[in-house]
């Protein structure tokens, strides 16, 4: 064997460094986290330094630390908790009411003509009522308790999870119907195979859509003579001239409500993998 060739069976092969798979995984799922994160980051960075320089007025709109400072403060005395906790608890509650009412009779409507003429004029009369509207009926029958704050944040997801069922069941290909009639299937199996399946994504839109309004009917709600609660914060911030508490107050609604829209966004994109969409490329 020459020189040569033992040179060149001895010499170290490089391997190229790749990214293992559960690292890839990581970036690629933090990448719109951070893309996400830039103009919020920036906006917040302008804030805190217009605070300090005095160009933004402390007592109409306090610096970014000053406000997380009061966040760090409730949380430390233990108040805040409570107010997240009952909040949360009303719009879990009023959310799963309107869903289930929603499902009923956009299903019934979706799916029978003779319901959509009885039914949906009368709904889409009631989903031109202000929210604030309902206030006044509802403590009147069911006082200022819990009840009545749930069923006005029902009121507010029933109508965009309804909508959407609709126009779900209606948008379904007859085609397919066709095919399943022509394969023997029966009315519950149309609806299991074919029309449950095409009209889901908008089913889960409109629980985006309804959740959205719930984060936004349970301000009114608590209006309603409640004692605790984020929106309870919201008053009480305005009635002791404390801006740090009103912004701490909308902070805390905008990262909720970003949470919970991000855990269905998830479920939604699982549940829909099987679609040949531009989002799932």
């Amino acid at each position: 064997m020459s020189q040569q060739t033992e040179r060149s069976i001895l010499k170290p092969v490089r391997v190229p460094f790749r990214l293992s798979t559960p690292f890839k995984a990581l970036t690629g799922s933090l990448k719109p986290v951070l893309l996400g994160s830039i103009i919020p980051v920036i906006l917040i960075a302008l804030w805190e330094l217009f605070g300090r320089l005095g160009v933004l007025p402390p007592n109409l709109l306090p610096a970014p630390s000053i406000i997380i400072q009061k966040i760090i403060s409730m949380i430390q005395d233990g108040s805040l908790w409570g107010h997240v906790g009952i909040t949360a608890y009303r719009v879990f509650a009023g959310f799963l009411l309107g869903t289930l009412v929603a499902v009923l009779f956009g299903s019934v409507v979706g799916f029978f003509r003779l319901a959509e003429h009885l039914v949906d004029p009368l709904l889409q009369a009631f989903r031109s009522i202000p929210s604030l509207a309902w206030v006044p009926l509802f403590i009147l029958w069911l006082s200022i308790g819990e009840t009545s704050k749930v069923v006005l944040i029902a009121v507010g997801v029933f109508f965009p999870v309804y909508l959407n069922i609709v126009s779900g069941v209606k948008g379904v290909d007859r085609k397919l119907i066709e095919v399943g009639k022509i394969y023997g299937f029966t009315t519950f199996q149309l609806i299991k195979r074919i029309i449950l399946p095409a009209s889901l994504p908008s089913f889960l839109v409109g629980l985006r859509s309804g959740l959205g309004l719930g984060w936004m009917f349970v301000v009114a709600a608590e209006l309603m003579g409640a004692s605790k609660g984020l929106g309870f914060l919201l008053v009480f911030g305005q009635n002791m001239s404390s801006p740090d508490i009103i912004i701490a107050s909308i902070i805390l609604f905008a990262l909720l409500g970003k949470f919970t829209d991000s855990v269905l966004k998830s479920v939604e994109k699982k549940a829909l993998h099987w679609q040949d969409t531009l989002s799932n490329q």
